[in-house]
């Protein structure tokens, strides 16, 4: 551990035991499922190449703790993510807009960087040494690189739309809860549509499983409502105005500075139910995403991302702090949180566990107290459905919680079957051919009788 880190977590020690206890063990014991600096690992991961160490550095400077789930990532699957995950936006818009639209192309062109990013920009450095990551696009697989291009191309005409639009129109604010839907899908629900074509290229995931693009850009949407939600007094600050108007521009706020200069915290709070109650309308397409993943690596890479959003949700809610700071869920418990994301029954969980949490912090004068319960028992009644919670996974198998009423339901259930006379699959088929060939019998008996009975009648005419 290194000697920068005593401090803090000294001062852990004494006010948060527990999490000083969990942090101590993941550092002690947590083991990475990949080097990717490895000689083994550099057919794969590119580590040998000094474009691609390139990219790596980028995408630890873009987000570290991300950059460690990407690594983790098995086989090309790790370079090939880190590849797209590398972007920029931040261009005059005369500049940008040309730029934007022909990004795809700009992607694989040899030698290409751009130097004309703001210089308070913390990626500009990433566009003067774009080269690299061009290089690398163009070592990728071709299925890899096509899925690459063609998202790419789709998000670069929506962002270069609304830069426009904010630039000659002077509207800064997304109007409609629509339009914001709108706005994170190019941001966010493209990436989530092409990491899940990735998934089927791959072969690591079922091949149909790029046909569930609905379910992979609502869960791109919950991850980028969250961050939208958190970063509210920074984006604010920055003159990022992302919050919907339709949302927000209620009870005499006029600006959205207005939710914490007015000092009307208990508005503020209702806006902020709302914005909430927004990102958790995707939650259960989250989960019915999980389910579908095979591979431990790719679920654990989608998994850790969404249980954080839903425990940054739960910190946000009903949090007048947010208006004031930033705020992050604390890093023991982010640390629980990948330690725990390694099942789909545990996600549902997880998940549950905060609904419950945002339930109970909701309040009843809030305008949106009646949606928020029920959007919170969506959730659990989700994880009731798929993982119902009176079934207990023991070390000796499968028992029943003898406190639920549904024990008595399903032990009778068992014993109904166990008692019921067997019938094997050499039964029914028997069965079946009884009734099929009496059928048949039937049929042709009728039609034998009805034509001898018209001969008869009509034959002598």
């Amino acid at each position: 551990m290194a000697m920068g880190k005593i401090g803090p977590m000294l001062g852990l020690l004494l006010t948060r035991p527990a999490d000083f206890r969990t942090l101590v063990q993941f550092y002690l014991f947590h083991e990475l499922k990949r080097d990717i600096t490895s000689q083994q690992e550099h057919p794969t991961s590119g580590w040998d190449r000094a474009t691609m160490r390139c990219c790596w550095s980028f995408l630890d400077l873009t987000s570290r703790s991300f950059a460690a789930v990407i690594k983790e990532l098995d086989g090309d699957l790790a370079r090939t993510i880190c590849i797209y995950y590398l972007d920029d936006m931040t261009i005059p818009d005369g500049v940008k807009q040309p730029l934007l639209r022909s990004f795809h192309e700009k992607t694989v062109t040899p030698g290409w960087n751009f130097t004309e990013s703001g210089p308070n920009e913390k990626d500009r450095q990433l566009l003067v040494e774009y080269s690299s990551v061009v290089e690398e696009v163009n070592l990728l697989k071709p299925e890899y690189k096509a899925i690459i291009l063609d998202i790419c191309a789709k998000m670069e005409v929506g962002m270069a739309d609304y830069a426009h639009k904010a630039v000659t129109t002077g509207l800064v604010y997304l109007e409609t809860v629509a339009e914001y839907d709108l706005y994170c899908h190019y941001v966010a629900g493209l990436v989530g549509e092409g990491l899940t074509r990735i998934w089927s290229a791959s072969g690591k995931e079922v091949p149909w499983l790029c046909e569930e693009l609905e379910l992979a850009n609502s869960m791109g949407l919950l991850l980028q409502k969250t961050n939208i939600i958190r970063d509210f007094r920074e984006d604010v600050e920055e003159r990022r105005f992302f919050w919907p108007k339709e949302i927000w521009a209620k009870y005499g706020f006029e600006e959205m500075k207005d939710l914490y200069e007015k000092g009307d915290v208990e508005h503020a709070t209702w806006i902020q139910s709302g914005m909430i109650l927004d990102a958790l309308r995707h939650a259960c397409d989250s989960l019915d995403y999980l389910r579908l993943l095979k591979n431990q690596s790719v679920f654990v890479f989608c998994a850790v991302p969404v249980c954080m959003a839903m425990a940054t949700l739960a910190l946000c809610f009903m949090n007048p702090e947010m208006f004031q700071r930033n705020i992050k869920i604390r890093k023991a418990e982010a640390v629980r949180l990948i330690l725990r994301s390694t099942n789909p029954r545990e996600v549902a969980l997880i998940f549950r566990e905060y609904a419950r949490e945002i339930h109970a912090k909701a309040k009843p004068q809030d305008p949106n107290f009646l949606k928020i319960s029920v959007m919170c028992c969506k959730i659990e009644q989700w994880y009731e459905q798929h993982y119902p919670s009176f079934v207990i996974l023991g070390e000796n198998g499968v028992v029943y919680d003898p406190s639920d009423k549904r024990t008595a339901v399903a032990k009778s259930e068992e014993k109904k079957r166990l008692n019921s006379p067997q019938s094997g699959p050499e039964i029914f088929p028997w069965e079946l051919a009884t009734y099929i060939v009496g059928a048949f019998v039937l049929v042709f008996g009728l039609s034998g009788g009805v034509i001898y009975t018209v001969l008869k009648v009509y034959g002598n005419e």
